[in-house]
């Protein structure tokens, strides 16, 4: 779509339910799936349709929702008088928008961009409303669609207002809708809250829009595509189905996982080609793993890089700065923390690099430890290429070891070491002989 096109598309995102199954302080929408809000996966499904308004209903008090979607305008239902009256609400914003609105639910995170699309092309081969309609497992309280003879939708049912008859009907009103912008206030105007539970239904626009002559129509989703989150127990459904796509998108772009049932990744998690993960592996947000990485088990990532034909792990932590160089290693009960560790280099084993430059081809023994806190500000350790640090050395910042220096093993380092030189900072061994057995003597004398 060239820039002076206009795709003719709206969206109205209602997000003022308090969520109050969820038993949070947090709204709802924000509560997150694979590491991002839940509203800002519908969000993501919606700007390939490059809308020219998205519109968010909220409730007050809900600041953290409109710093969320920014930089998307919002409005505030400040009665929930039922979803009619939230759409309402959004009346301001749209103006004199006159194409397609499209209606959505922010806890409803996973309906597609192509059914979208969808309802979108159905509205504009005729339709003035447009349905999106499911069959569930169980219906329960979804509010039933009736058809009629040529399968458009005479009208909406809830649960509570539908007969035996009604509530038999399998299809189910997801809430979604798309609606032709001209139209759409107009018969929200008429809708009134003469129901069994005193709302202002959104779903009356079609028995309203039929009335008027208008055609309704009807689109069909997956059960899954469709799935609402308003408890814990539906975050953790939501979540399962998100990482199994994440994994799935994962292993379809040439990445392995030993237990793909085990390994959690990030909505944002970028994975190379040949690839190996093993299993109860963890990445959150921010992380690009290379080709050719072989990730072992019991690791975890955040706002990290892992170059090309690295090792990483078992029992690994890479924090956010993280950066590691090609075919660089970094071994069981390591913590990476803001540290560049350059190409080939390793860090195998119970080690912390914080704050520090490891340069290419050098070697940190077991136990290192780079001091970067002095309990008020952070310094860095910058070791050059080709360095050896002996194990258990600690090496207190700010300091710099040059290029193939060695560090003796249980060294204290303070104070920078010249290239090509050794560096050994440990106390004086002192030997007395026959103190163990005198010492051993005096114990055990009454």
């Amino acid at each position: 779509m060239g820039a002076s096109e206009k795709s003719g598309i709206a969206a109205i995102v209602l997000a003022a339910g308090k969520g109050t199954r969820m038993k949070s302080d947090l709204p709802k929408v924000l509560h997150k799936i694979a590491h991002r809000p839940m509203i800002l996966h519908l969000m993501d499904s919606l700007a390939p349709l490059e809308p020219e308004q998205i519109v968010t209903v909220m409730g007050p008090d809900m600041d953290s929702v409109a710093q969320a979607v920014h930089p998307y305008p919002t409005c505030i239902q400040y009665e929930r008088l039922g979803t009619g009256h939230a759409v309402q609400t959004a009346q301001k914003e749209l103006g004199t928008f006159d194409g397609d609105v499209l209606i959505l639910y922010g806890d409803t995170p996973f309906i597609s961009t192509a059914t979208q699309q969808a309802m979108i092309a159905e509205r504009r081969q005729g339709a003035s409303i447009v349905v999106l309609g499911f069959t569930p497992e169980t219906p329960g309280a979804y509010g039933r669609l009736q058809l009629d003879s040529d399968g458009y939708v005479e009208a909406i049912i809830e649960a509570a207002d539908a007969t035996p008859e009604q509530l038999a009907l399998s299809l189910c009103n997801s809430g979604v809708m798309c609606v032709e912008a001209m139209l759409l206030f107009d018969l929200l105007s008429q809708v009134t809250n003469n129901n069994a539970k005193g709302e202002y239904y959104l779903t009356d626009i079609v028995a309203l829009a039929r009335k008027a002559g208008n055609k309704t129509a009807v689109v069909s989703a997956s059960e899954t595509e469709l799935m609402g989150v308003n408890s814990r127990q539906e975050l953790a459904k939501a979540e399962a189905v998100m990482q199994d796509k994440l994994r799935q998108r994962a292993m379809d772009h040439g990445a392995s996982m030993v237990d793909p049932n085990s390994v959690f990744l990030s909505w944002d998690t970028q994975i190379g080609r040949d690839v190996v993960i093993g299993p109860n592996v963890v990445f959150g947000p921010e992380v690009t793993i290379g080709d050719h990485v072989d990730i072992r088990a019991f690791c975890h990532f955040e706002g990290s890089v892992v170059a090309d034909g690295a090792v990483v792990g078992p029992y690994a932590r890479l924090r956010p700065g993280a950066n590691i160089g090609p075919h660089a290693h970094i071994g069981n009960f390591v913590e990476i923390k803001k540290s560049e560790i350059e190409a080939g280099a390793k860090v195998n084993h119970l080690s912390y690099i914080g704050d520090a430059q490891i340069g290419a081809a050098s070697n940190i023994g077991a136990g290192t430890i780079t001091c970067n806190y002095d309990g008020f500000r952070k310094h860095r350790t910058e070791i050059g290429s080709g360095a050896f640090i002996g194990s258990n050395s600690a090496l207190v910042a700010p300091v710099q070891i040059g290029s193939r220096a060695i560090i003796g093993a249980g060294s204290v380092v303070t104070q920078d070491v010249a290239d090509g030189a050794l560096a050994v900072a440990r106390g004086a061994q002192t030997e007395l002989p026959g103190w163990a057995e005198r010492f051993r003597s005096s114990k055990n004398t009454k």
